[in-house]
Formats: C-alpha cells, structure tokens, sequence
C-alpha cells in the first residue's frame, strides 16, 4: 500500500518515511503542502499523512481542497496542535483520524492500519477482495500473510511488496527499473544487483519448495510472474 506524508520538520518527516517502510508500506515525502496537494491530486494513494502547520499551504486548506475535489482518501492529521477545537475543525474538513505530537510511533501504524480497514471494509465489503490467489498461491492483504498449499511463507515487509507487485502484474513482464520504483522507490542502477537478490530470496521461499514455479526470468527483459500450465 501507498502513503504519502506531509511533513515540514525534515528530521520528523524523515523519520516517518523510514519508519513506515520498515513497516511494509511504500511511502512519499513532502515538506510544504503545495507540493504535498500535487501529489495527493495527481497519484492515487492509500493514505495521507498530514501536518497541519505547513508552509505555502497548512495543512487546513490542504484538506479542504482534497475534499472539495472529492478525493476521499483517508487523512491523519498529525500535529502539536492538541485543542479540542482544532481536532473537531480536522474532523469537520473530513480528516479521518488526529494524532498528537509528540506521539509513539507503535501508535501511528497502529491507527494507520486501523485507517485503512476502515477503508477497505467502506469499499470491498466482500472479504475475497482482500485476497489475492493465483494457483496455490495466497497473498492476505488485511493480513500481510502468504501462504502456498495451506503453508505459511515467512516474507520480509519488501518481499511481502514485491510478491503484492508480481500478483497484481500477473503476466506482465517487469522490467527491474519498474520494480525498483514501485517497491523500493529509487531509480534503478544497473550497476547493482539489489532486484535479482531479492527475486532469488523471493523464490526460494515461494517457489522452490513446490512443484510449479510461478516467478520466470525475461532474459534481457526482467521478471514474469505467471502459472504456467503445460
């Protein structure tokens, strides 16, 4: 899933990138809130990060106009701003969720992930949607399991990601610079091998102990993943 935060403070911002990663999730930054409105109305995102105490545009104004152009994804507002007005004002613009600085970190993904339930139980009522599968292969996304044949797969938060990329791409070949972007959010160098590492671990654990593979090598192209049937 996709995040962007809207952040001001440098350090703090940083922060919440790095640690919202290592929590499985990819995630943009941005300090001012003209450049965090272009990124919220021009790419779709899960959930939107936001301060309140913004430079060019505050964090009010940035809300309002999101709302206003109808786009309803989910906002928490995060800021030292702690006066009862200033969360039922957030609440009244159509922010989601207020969380205070300072705050504990465990909290935040706490009421991130409580964020998106809500979200997709408000859009995919039918718990199936929330699965991806193709042949033996299950992928939870409410979860954040795998599981082959009834197995349960260990994943890492990025092979987690990287499986999600390969399922919803199923059949489309990807090159490593889109998989890089998509799941690591860097632009690929191809003097690294940081993608066909991952890949290798990522079929060692889905592929490897079973019969059928389903991630195939592209020569010269990248990465397919497909259930290939004889």
């Amino acid at each position: 899933m996709k995040l962007l935060v809207i952040e001001d403070e440098i350090k703090t911002g940083q922060y919440l990138q790095k640690g919202l990663t290592e929590s499985g999730y990819t995630v943009d930054l941005s300090h001012d809130g003209v450049d965090g409105l272009y990124q919220a109305t021009s790419q779709d995102y899960d959930l939107i990060v936001l301060d309140i105490m913004l430079p060019k545009l505050n964090g009010w104004q940035v809300l309002q106009t999101l709302r206003s152009s109808n786009i309803l994804t989910p906002v928490l507002m995060l800021t030292a701003k702690d006066q009862v007005d200033d969360r039922v004002k957030g609440f009244e613009l159509g922010a989601n969720d207020y969380l205070v600085k300072p705050f504990a970190f465990a909290e935040l993904v706490a009421r991130v992930q409580n964020a998106l339930r809500q979200q997709t139980s408000n859009t995919t009522p039918d718990a199936e949607l929330n699965t991806l599968k193709i042949a033996d292969l299950e992928l939870n996304l409410l979860k954040r399991t795998a599981s082959r044949q009834g197995n349960l797969i260990a994943l890492t938060a990025k092979e987690f990601l990287l499986l999600e990329l390969f399922m919803r791409k199923a059949g489309q070949v990807l090159s490593r610079s889109t998989i890089a972007s998509l799941v690591w959010d860097m632009n690929f160098d191809s003097e690294t091998n940081v993608i066909d590492v991952a890949v290798k671990r990522l079929r060692s654990k889905v592929d490897k102990p079973y019969d059928q593979a389903l991630i195939h090598t592209v020569r010269g192209m990248g990465y397919r993943f497909e259930a290939v049937t004889s």
